[in-house]
């Protein structure tokens, strides 16, 4: 089956920027056939890790605001993955969240967190979902880095992860990391035998850059589809759902 991943610009405490955008991409999608369409992590509020602006843009899921969002979401067409700051009692999250048809379908919270994210509790949880007859489990960003978080979704019975990330960092970190990303992406692959896509963002920002990658990884680690780095668009791929 056709599933996508967006490589989006970054916005920053612009819902309406980032719903507008994420309506064209599905579309894009769409079109293309894909039944499955990951957005970055931290995708509708911005990745926000201080304190402060982090709970000043936080939805409770269970919230008529964020029942707003769902209802300004296309209807119809793929499962979407996108990253959001949550607010669950009190407590922030990193989430993922998986919509299908205007309607939250379930939710994953990131289990590793960097250093510059105290904000955030730790998720505990794996979760697997479906996108038709694929089964999906979801790791954010620097999760990837950590073997069992992988396995945990393969345990389940998940044949792809998705991985919303956002690599906005300083320049000279970036490229030092500039091809780290998918190495490291593709040992999770390697050791599950699961596929892999990726969405992030792009763009320049006070002396930080994104450049990607949004890619798509097979069960041997390979770079089977990148987008272009620097540029935002949609990866539309083939992935198989079973065997």
């Amino acid at each position: 089956m056709k599933i996508a991943a967006a490589q989006t610009p970054e916005f920053r405490e612009d819902l309406d920027g980032a719903i507008a955008w994420l309506g064209e991409a599905v579309a894009e999608a769409r079109e293309q056939g894909a039944e499955l369409v990951c957005f970055p992590e931290g995708f509708l509020q911005g990745y926000l890790t201080e304190a402060e602006a982090a709970r000043r843009v936080a939805l409770d899921l269970g919230s008529e605001a964020f029942g707003e969002v769902l209802a300004r979401l296309p209807a119809d067409g793929p499962v979407l993955v996108f990253g959001l700051i949550e607010d669950a009692a009190g407590q922030l999250f990193n989430t993922a969240v998986v919509v299908e048809g205007g309607r939250l379908v379930g939710r994953y919270r990131k289990a590793h967190l960097l250093g510059g994210e105290t904000c955030f509790e730790a998720g505990t949880t794996a979760e697997v979902f479906r996108a038709g007859a694929l089964s999906f489990g979801i790791n954010i960003c620097f999760d990837t880095n950590f073997p069992q978080a992988a396995r945990g979704v393969a345990a389940l019975g998940a044949r792809l992860i998705v991985c919303p990330a956002n690599n906005m960092m300083r320049r000279e970190v970036a490229e030092r990391w500039k091809d780290e990303h998918n190495r490291a992406r593709g040992e999770r692959c390697r050791e599950t035998g699961l596929w892999l896509i990726s969405s992030d963002v792009t763009g320049e920002r006070g002396g930080r850059v994104a450049w990607g990658p949004t890619a798509l990884l097979n069960p041997a680690g390979e770079v089977v589809a990148q987008l272009p780095l620097e540029r935002p668009g949609v990866l539309v791929v083939d992935v198989p759902v079973g065997g």
